[in-house]
């Protein structure tokens, strides 16, 4: 049975969907094409019409991940009228250092959870999460004051201590959630009290 295009567009989305939520929940080599395709609802078989190989669409799925927002974030832009970039620095910072976004990583940020993989998956790959890694550096400045030198340098201090506490606090949540729990509890008193 022939697929429309707008059916065929469709069933592509849902593929780099299932698939960026799935590699952050499982890694890049901890899921494979028949669970991605399942969790679209396609079968297998249907994933090379829309790619050329598991690596063409690991790198879209990557990007897309990026396309993940850390909420207090989104639409807040620093003005002088406000005066308020401390109160959206803390929501930033204590949103991305929760529970909640440790518990589930296929809903969250792709640099706590792939970055081991992209480190390992080559070039291309790299040059995909830098693509991304860069987008999340510069939507984070836009909150910050200051001059531009000044915010890039907080922003990647920021970025790099909260995605590395997010990954120490996901390492140890089975086997010591106490120790988990401080990790973060910590970080974001020290980065946004």
């Amino acid at each position: 049975m022939k697929v429309s295009k707008a059916q065929a567009a469709e069933n592509r989305e849902g593929i780099v969907d299932a698939a960026a939520r799935l590699y952050r929940e499982k890694g890049l080599d901890g899921v494979g094409v028949a669970e991605i395709t399942r969790d679209a609802g396609l079968t297998h078989g249907g994933l090379y019409r829309h790619f050329e190989s598991k690596d063409a669409l690991a790198r879209e799925a990557c990007l897309r991940a990026f396309e993940w927002t850390i909420t207090p974030l989104d639409g807040l832009k620093y003005s002088e009228a406000d005066g308020a970039p401390a109160t959206r620095l803390r929501a930033l910072v204590h949103g991305y250092l929760s529970a909640t976004h440790r518990d589930h990583p296929g809903e969250g940020c792709p640099a706590a959870a792939l970055a081991a993989d992209a480190a390992r998956a080559g070039p291309e790959m790299s040059e995909v999460f830098a693509q991304g890694v860069e987008r999340n550096i510069q939507r984070f400045m836009s909150v910050l004051q200051g001059d531009d030198a000044a915010k890039r340098t907080q922003t990647i201090v920021t970025l790099s201590s909260m995605v590395g506490a997010l990954v120490l606090a996901r390492a140890t949540a089975a086997g010591n959630p106490a120790l988990s729990e401080e990790i973060l509890a910590t970080l974001r008193e020290q980065l946004a009290p």
